[in-house]
């Protein structure tokens, strides 16, 4: 249903220069899991697919935008496998571009006829927000080092908001529009932050320990880009005082240091100190979360397979 719509959605208008980035970055593919989700909760709680498109439109569109924008700071040269937007054009067109793709979310949510249009816009608004936070956070963590008091909570509350709120939001905004009670809205969104989280700590797990044909990204680049993820902050709790010192120092590094014998250290402290056990049973708790908070939803059982099949599908991501 998601890719029959954005089949049929047009992208492409004047000025070329302007929208070409946008349709080039729509067009790439991806999971399309916001949509999806947005779509399985509305209707799971009674709404009709129809009434859903906009908004589907629109969550899609707003993220692409954080991912065309997220790559511009990161520097990242390539999104699923192909040139990112800056490369391909220039960083101004990949700022106006991804700017234009906020404003079309903002448009598609506009179009949206019912009743409980106001409650999705409000919810949309606050969740643009709240990632905006999360992206500080984590480029204010890239300027500072472990030994600075970057903690797991910090963490976990930065990634919260960078990515597990927009999960939240889209199963929160199809149980809105389609007018689940409240009590009903606040445990589906539950579940979101849920799968959230450990759909982000299954992706941190992955950058070390994932199989680079399976996960299609070279392992060990967060350790490579300094970047402090649920690993090395969980590793730290659990390293003796030599190992710890060693990691405080190889995470700080310089890029003149050899990058592969960097990996080495680093994934040698996280094999000696169990660390990929201690990861995978975090991982193992969130997804269990997610499914007590989807078990309490007050839905019919059959109405609830789409996103059972969701968090199955995601849990047995391969490593």
């Amino acid at each position: 249903m998601v890719e029959e719509i954005f089949a049929n959605e047009q992208f492409l208008s004047e000025p070329v220069g302007l929208y070409k980035p946008i349709d080039y970055t729509l067009r790439l593919g991806g999971k399309r899991i916001r949509p999806m989700m947005l779509l399985a909760s509305g209707c799971m709680f009674g709404a009709e697919p129809e009434e859903l498109h906009d908004a589907a439109i629109g969550i899609e569109l707003f993220h692409n935008f954080t991912l065309l924008h997220d790559d511009l700071m990161d520097r990242s040269p390539l999104r699923r496998g192909q040139p990112t937007v800056y490369t391909k054009w220039d960083d101004n067109t990949a700022v106006l571009s991804g700017d234009t793709m906020f404003a079309m979310a903002w448009r598609c949510f506009l179009r949206i006829n019912s009743p409980h249009s106001h409650a999705a816009m409000r919810c949309f608004c606050d969740t643009a927000i709240e990632v905006c936070e999360g992206q500080q956070k984590d480029m204010d963590f890239e300027r500072m080092t472990m030994a600075d008091g970057v903690g797991l909570g910090m963490y976990m509350e930065m990634i919260r908001q960078k990515t597990a709120v927009l999960l939240a939001a889209s199963l929160e905004i199809g149980a809105l529009l389609a007018g689940a009670q409240d009590e009903e809205v606040e445990r589906i969104r539950n579940f979101g932050l849920h799968l959230g989280l450990a759909f982000q700590l299954q992706d941190d797990l992955l950058d070390g320990y994932g199989d680079t044909a399976v996960f299609g990204k070279k392992t060990g680049q967060d350790i490579r880009d300094n970047k402090k993820t649920y690993l090395p902050l969980l590793a730290r709790t659990m390293c003796n005082n030599q190992q710890r010192d060693e990691l405080d120092s190889l995470f700080s590094a310089k890029k003149n240091m050899d990058e592969e014998e960097k990996v080495r250290r680093v994934m040698a402290i996280y094999n000696t100190v169990g660390l990929r056990r201690a990861v995978d049973t975090t991982i193992a708790e969130e997804f269990s979360h997610a499914v007590e908070c989807l078990d309490s939803v007050g839905a019919e059982e059959g109405r609830k397979r789409p996103l059972r099949d969701l968090v199955q599908t995601l849990f047995c991501r391969k490593k």
